[in-house]
């Protein structure tokens, strides 16, 4: 069987020094390249064609996320397993919808980033378990968002201006001045509203507002 293709990517010498030697103990692996920045990372990646890139997140210049992106669609189709001293609550998600196939923190004994190397390269996807909780609760905030949109989506136009109108802070009086409507016409747009989402008060408005991004925090 031909050795998992290992490259490493990372601005700090120690560090790439520690994980040559991790790479030269497993015989099932060879080191092809050592970058010290994404722009580096980049075009080793392409010049000598991986199986793994091992990816810090923080570099100079082109940083791993941007190389990750660029290294996941070159044609040769790299896997890129992140190495980085960030917690996944921080970059987990954005790693992964960059195009990594694993995400470890750099305190990970040498035998897990050995089997995480494997697992990338013949086609798995690698996380901690801590990391799969992260994924978890993204999914959970994700799918209520999409509930909410479904919701307002379901809304006549009127309704969606009263609701945004509501939320910005004007009063039933100023929203029928700019929708030239009267204010009892008003009230009666915001009652439906209440029913369908099931609110009571400008807070909720403005929350659920938020969360589909009709409105943006200052």
């Amino acid at each position: 069987m031909e050795p998992i293709r290992v490259m490493v990517a990372d601005d700090h010498q120690v560090l790439r020094t520690v994980l040559r030697a991790v790479l030269s103990a497993a015989k099932d692996m060879i080191l092809v390249g050592e970058a010290a920045s994404g722009r580096e990372a980049i075009a080793l990646a392409a010049r000598v064609h991986p199986d793994v890139v091992l990816m810090d997140l923080t570099m100079d210049g082109i940083d791993g996320l941007e190389a990750t992106r660029q290294i996941s669609t070159m044609e040769q189709r790299p896997r890129v397993l992140v190495l980085t001293v960030h917690e996944e609550e921080e970059y987990l998600a954005e790693a992964l919808e960059a195009g990594a196939a694993g995400y470890l923190v750099k305190s990970t004994a040498h035998q897990e980033l050995v089997d995480a190397v494997r697992a990338v390269a013949y086609g798995d996807v690698y996380v901690r378990p801590a990391g799969a909780h992260v994924l978890a609760e993204r999914l959970r905030s994700a799918d209520g968002h999409g509930r909410d949109r479904a919701l307002f989506e379901k809304l006549t136009e009127r309704e969606k201006e009263v609701l945004r109108l509501i939320a910005e802070g004007y009063t039933a009086p100023e929203i029928g001045e700019r929708l030239a409507i009267g204010p009892k016409t008003v009230d009666t747009y915001k009652q439906r509203v209440n029913e369908k989402l099931g609110m009571t008060s400008r807070r909720e408005y403005v929350r659920f507002a938020l969360r589909i991004g009709l409105l943006t925090p200052e």
